[in-house]
């Protein structure tokens, strides 16, 4: 290929670009330093096409390309994503979307000054441990209440305190993993407590923890599997009953429920999940649980029980690189204000969502397929099933109503789509089976209906065959 040495030569300087009235503009709105990185690198892929045999760029063509730049730049890494898997507890896109409310409370505290560790009524140091620690009593029946940065710092810092150079008794059935591969095993170790298994994968009894007890033993811990299931030929003991078991032997128990839920599921079609309140109830010492699966909240870690234990667990020195800010106090204690008004179902967007009828979810997903197809789209709609997730609930499913756009009836392949909706500035994140792309109305939140339409309108409109 003979290149044009003409062509190279027409390229503005970078000079004559930062002067132009077009990178001033670019200047004043991004900074000379970021402006002229881009500038750089608009020439030199232009000298690179030019190389390949295009043309020189008008010096408007340039800026242009170095805008683009610098907004791919200034695109935040982490950022809002449209949920239409229809997993509602969804790990991967950020667990527990927040209220309007707590959303707000957030902003109110952040912007400003607060009474993080202040008592305005005493004007004297406070603690930010007592903001929710009232409402969680309140709740869920407990004595007291403190909150980690996660359940796992939550688990690490009670066996830390309670259990360390001695023996924790846990059936076998209940090491479970959680996400990103972190093993109950390995947190009770790094607490520096013993672990002592009992019983079989499937059947632990009672008899099996009494046998195992020891001078050594510091309390007997249970852990809700709630990311899996055993089913069949299986047994296990009621936290009554250790509860009973280990108060005779003047131990505590620790009840791990790992997602925590003050709702009764059951009331929405679901499995009944274990809550606080009742672990509680049946004897538990200490209950831990996270904040941000079917509580509905910010990530934390929440730990209630009695006073006694709790003010010893407040007290290690753990707790202090554990504690959470300001933003998430804020957004927690606004999540808990919707438990006690009794309006989680109406207000937290996670329990909206698994409230939500199936007439309505149905009626959400036809419009959506009367709109695109009013746009030359061959969308229809079926049935199909969401799923709680966030390792809760495992194999538990609610009815739903798909948006549904079949391969065959497009000119891209599927993956193609699914990733064009993903690069949007707004991504969509969909999920496909059977040569069909999938949307589910469930877990796509109500004010994000428009997006969806444009979105989908703007990437396979261009597809239809």
């Amino acid at each position: 290929m003979t290149i044009d040495q003409n062509q190279l030569r027409l390229l503005p300087s970078i000079d004559e670009l930062l002067q132009s009235t077009g990178g001033s503009g670019l200047i004043a709105h991004y900074s000379r330093s970021m402006t002229l990185r881009a500038i750089r690198a608009a020439l030199a892929q232009a000298r690179q096409d030019i190389l390949d045999g295009s043309t020189c760029p008008s010096s408007e063509q340039l800026l242009v390309a170095a805008e683009q730049i610098l907004q791919q730049v200034m695109r935040p890494h982490l950022q809002s994503v449209i949920n239409a898997t229809g997993v509602i507890i969804n790990t991967n896109l950020g667990r527990s979307p927040l209220s309007r409310e707590a959303l707000m409370a957030v902003q109110e505290v952040a912007g400003g000054y607060s009474n993080l560790e202040y008592d305005v009524e005493t004007g004297r140091r406070g603690s930010r441990h007592t903001h929710v620690a009232a409402l969680l009593c309140e709740l869920t029946g407990a004595e007291a209440a403190l909150v980690t940065n996660n359940n796992a710092a939550a688990v690490l810092l009670a066996l830390s305190t309670l259990a360390m150079g001695r023996e924790v008794i846990i059936s076998r059935g209940q090491l479970v993993e959680i996400g990103g591969g972190f093993r109950v095993p390995d947190i009770m170790r790094q607490s520096g407590c013993q672990l002592v298994e009992v019983g079989t994968t499937n059947r632990t009894r009672i008899g099996d923890y009494e046998a195992a007890l020891s001078e050594r033993t510091a309390l007997l811990l249970t852990v809700h599997p709630s990311n899996f299931l055993i089913s069949g030929f299986t047994e296990s003991t009621s936290t009554a009953a250790l509860a009973e078991l280990a108060h005779r032997h003047n131990l505590p128990v620790m009840d791990d429920l790992g997602s925590g839920c003050l709702l009764d599921s059951s009331q929405y079609g679901l499995t009944h999940e274990p809550m606080p309140q009742e672990s509680l109830a049946a004897g538990a010492d200490v209950v831990c649980f996270s904040g941000d699966k079917l509580l509905g909240g910010p990530q934390v870690g929440i730990l209630l029980g009695k006073a006694e234990i709790l003010a010893r667990i407040a007290k290690h020195p753990l707790m202090r690189a554990m504690r959470i800010d300001k933003m998430t106090l804020a957004a927690l204690e606004a999540t808990l204000r919707h438990y006690q008004r009794d309006e989680a179902t109406s207000h937290i967007p996670i329990w909206r969502m698994i409230a939500a009828r199936p007439e309505s979810v149905a009626a959400r997903a036809s419009r959506w397929a009367a709109k695109l197809r009013a746009q030359g789209i061959a969308a229809r709609t079926q049935r199909g099933e969401s799923t709680v997730g966030g390792g809760s609930l495992p194999g538990e499913m609610l009815p739903t109503t798909l948006l549904a756009i079949d391969a065959a009836l497009v000119s891209q392949s599927l993956d193609e789509i699914a990733k064009q909706l993903r690069l949007r500035s707004i991504p969509i994140i969909t999920r496909i089976l059977r040569d069909t792309l999938l949307l589910d109305p469930r877990t796509v939140l109500e004010e994000q209906d428009k997006e969806v339409i444009l979105g989908l309108t703007e990437v396979v409109g261009n597809t239809v065959k």
